[in-house]
């Protein structure tokens, strides 16, 4: 049994970290906090570049999709800094279809990128990071998991529920191997996914978020870092509520 030590301070220094869905939103805010925090990020998306100014984060094009790609990503990461010790699960995707109108298509895409895009870098670093005697594990899942959707449909918030069941797993599997693994739950935040529910019929802040606001990527941004530093030393398969108040378990 691994003796987890005492929790500490945010500094990520000397840490290496690979983050999925990071050309933008929360993705994007998470690689730049990670790196303010001293970590070595390497960001992660299917576009073809997105520019980072911030030192310390590079950027590869990966499809958290493809099993194939995942590995020669993990295999190259590893042989270049010999460790991954941070893996944040950023990449999503999202339908506003109600079950009537859905279709396998739409599931099948939805839980394509939601769930076996978690599972797939998830799958392939686990094995690295119990081996390694340390790694930090947090996936972006939702307040619509928890509440059964806020205006997304049902195959949202199926795949959600699943990441949220699947870190606890690897987060008791994980824990005599040093590896902590938990969830940051958002509630409605401004990113371009956002836009596309506050299009269709999404709360309004004054009315269902006692804080008066949505959320900004930098207030999910920095909870990932909480549960990716040393500050966090002592949690582990825990589903952490960003929300405004708007769930108050």
């Amino acid at each position: 049994m691994t003796l987890h030590p005492l929790s500490a301070p945010p500094r990520l220094d000397g840490q290496v970290a690979l983050v999925t869905g990071a050309a933008g939103g929360i993705g994007k805010a998470t690689c730049l906090a990670l790196a303010e925090a001293g970590a070595t990020v390497i960001a992660t998306d299917i576009v073809d570049d997105v520019a980072y100014e911030a030192a310390g984060i590079a950027y590869r094009r990966y499809d958290v999709t493809s099993i194939p790609e995942t590995d020669a990503l993990v295999s190259d990461l590893v042989a270049a800094h010999g460790r991954i010790d941070i893996l944040i699960l950023c990449a999503g995707t999202i339908s506003h279809r109600p079950l009537g109108e859905s279709t396998d298509e739409e599931w099948n895409a939805i839980l394509d990128v939601n769930l076996f895009g978690v599972l797939h870098p998830l799958r392939a670093l686990f094995p690295v990071m119990c081996d390694q005697g340390y790694g930090k594990v947090v996936a972006l899942g939702s307040i619509a998991a928890k509440i059964g959707g806020v205006a997304s449909g049902p195959s949202y918030v199926a795949a959600k529920s699943a990441v949220h069941g699947l870190m606890k797993w690897v987060a008791k599997a994980g824990a005599k191997h040093g590896v902590y693994a938990s969830v940051v739950a958002p509630g409605p935040v401004e990113t371009p996914m956002w836009q596309t529910v506050t299009q269709r019929a999404a709360p309004s802040p004054n009315g269902s978020v006692p804080l008066g606001r949505f959320g900004q990527p930098e207030d999910i941004a920095q909870a990932i870092l909480f549960l990716c530093s040393p500050q966090s030393n002592w949690i582990t398969g825990t589903v952490l509520d960003v929300n405004g108040g708007m769930l108050m378990d």
